[in-house]
């Protein structure tokens, strides 16, 4: 079996790889371990009884380039929310919360005005005004080699340039906001998928790859789910000639001359090109390399499935509070005090979550049935809870962390989040957990990554040559997935520039 390129791992960046390569005329085939294509991005039927189809393991869309969609002529879409957050609070025994729109109005400015005074709304625009500089530079650059770093500082030219790429982030808030709640919204972006105190460049990493996407950074609804992508791309990529060849899961990937060797229990390809899709830690285990050390996945995912949206206590309408991201007990003090006690081996106090809610924006993944009665989904994330909770007993700590988290709900809920879930046919309620452990076990996330390995920059030193950000240390091997430079936050960026590596190998 003789391929230009063989590609590891059918997940979107493997599938956008593929169809990039395959529309210049290479034969390429991609080799899944699994049973179905997709990965991370798969839509299921995660409660048998009800027409439900779930993005069961990833988030939102953001970082994908308009580019790709355009390059591979997709008709996929995502959908913009005019909520970008919610988050309720509770003061002097009163409920209130903090509302705010993608694009701010009086409603917003009034919002941060009555929660932490006239400052507070001011200090909050000129932060995003500085750091959609970063943005405005930065995104252009995703889909081409590295810039260097004095390139891209001299791009930006604005002293938020070291705020967010020089110093933690931290210390940036802690100067620039005075109130707790609205210092510990903006630090979430810097803790989805990372397990970082504030006072980590760790967390400004993730922060950045939060808010470039397109250069604006909004978090986009997938119409139809994140399986709408998978299910184009998979039509694109086998309507040009790709062979996409699931339950072929890789046992070695050797070198041989000038030519790769990929085998799988039942067959052996060969290939002038490896691209591997899954994580780097994976690819060391097939090929007996040492694998890259990398902080543990550090979230919890709750599928929830609800016959109503819950009504709060501070009266704001649930479909305006849950239309955008729900944040709750993320406070900055929160955020470090969990950090703390998780990076101590303790299941926090009070954990830090957010969650949104896909029908509001997209009822597409419902039936007309569940439509029509009023069901919803929600998607839950606990933060701060890395895999290493979950080692010496997975059951329990799931249980824990579950019952923690609908309690810290509660408080801010007229309706109790249990009485809103659908009921099961056998009685149980409609939810999942899932630990960072079965993101491993499940989807071969390692430790339950979700970005595969510690992120980086999105630039490279000075005195490094140029690069993809793809490249491994062997000769036509490249990384085309979440573990590459500019890899994480479903994007289709390193499928993307893994294949113009080898484009620009083949001259």
């Amino acid at each position: 079996m003789k391929y230009d390129v063989v590609i590891i791992g059918a997940g979107h960046n493997g599938l956008i790889a593929s169809c990039y390569l395959a529309k210049v005329g290479l034969k390429v085939a991609v080799l899944e371990a699994n049973q179905s294509a997709g990965g991370a991005t798969v839509s299921q039927q995660v409660f048998p009884d009800f027409d439900a189809r779930l993005s069961r393991y990833s988030y939102l869309v953001s970082l994908m380039p308009d580019q790709i969609f355009s390059d591979l002529e997709l008709s996929f879409t995502t959908i913009g929310r005019t909520v970008s957050s919610y988050t309720p609070e509770v003061i002097d025994g009163n409920d209130v919360g903090l509302l705010v729109h993608r694009q701010p109005g009086s409603e917003t400015i009034s919002s941060f005005t009555s929660l932490a005074g006239e400052s507070a709304f001011p200090a909050w625009q000129n932060f995003y005004d500085s750091v959609q500089k970063i943005a405005t530079a930065v995104a252009p650059t995703v889909l081409q080699k590295l810039p260097s770093r004095s390139e891209l500082k001299a791009q930006v030219n604005d002293p938020i340039w070291d705020e967010i790429m020089e110093v933690p982030i931290g210390q940036s808030l802690e100067a620039r906001f005075a109130d707790d709640l609205i210092r510990g919204v903006v630090l979430t972006d810097g803790l989805i998928g990372t397990f970082s105190d504030a006072h980590d460049i760790a967390a400004n990493r993730c922060f950045i790859y939060h808010l470039i996407g397109n250069g604006t950074g909004e978090w986009r609804v997938p119409r139809g789910g994140m399986g709408g992508l998978v299910a184009e791309l998979l039509q694109k990529a086998t309507d040009l000639g790709v062979e996409i060849l699931t339950n072929h899961e890789v046992t070695s990937l050797t070198r041989e001359s000038d030519t790769w060797a990929t085998s799988t229990a039942t067959s052996k390809f060969e290939s002038r090109f490896v691209l591997n899709a899954c994580a780097p830690q994976v690819l060391a285990k097939i090929m007996g390399t040492t694998p890259p050390k990398s902080l543990d996945g550090s979230q919890v995912k709750i599928n929830m499935l609800l016959t109503k949206l819950p009504r709060l206590k501070s009266g704001i309408d649930p479909a305006i509070a849950f239309a955008g991201t729900f944040h709750f007990d993320e406070r900055y003090s929160d955020l470090q005090l969990a950090y703390a006690q998780s990076a101590a081996g303790k299941v926090p106090d009070r954990i830090p979550a957010e969650m949104y809610c896909h029908t509001l924006t997209d009822n597409s993944i419902l039936s007309d049935e569940l439509n029509a009665q009023g069901y919803h989904t929600l998607t839950l994330f606990g933060i701060h809870t890395p895999a290493s909770l979950f080692d010496a007993n997975e059951v329990a700590v799931k249980k824990e962390i579950t019952e923690k988290l609908f309690a810290q709900l509660n408080r801010y809920l007229i309706d109790p989040i249990e009485q809103c879930f659908a009921v099961a046919k056998d009685g149980s309620l409609c939810f999942e957990i899932k630990s960072p452990l079965e993101l491993e076990k499940e989807i071969g996330l390692p430790r339950g990554n979700i970005f595969h390995k510690d992120l980086a920059m999105p630039f490279r030193e000075d005195h490094e040559a140029p690069s993809w950000g793809v490249e491994t240390e062997f000769p036509d091997l490249f990384i085309a997935g979440a573990g590459a430079i500019r890899g994480g936050g479903v994007s289709g960026i390193p499928g993307h520039n893994a294949a113009r590596a080898v484009l620009e190998a083949l001259g």
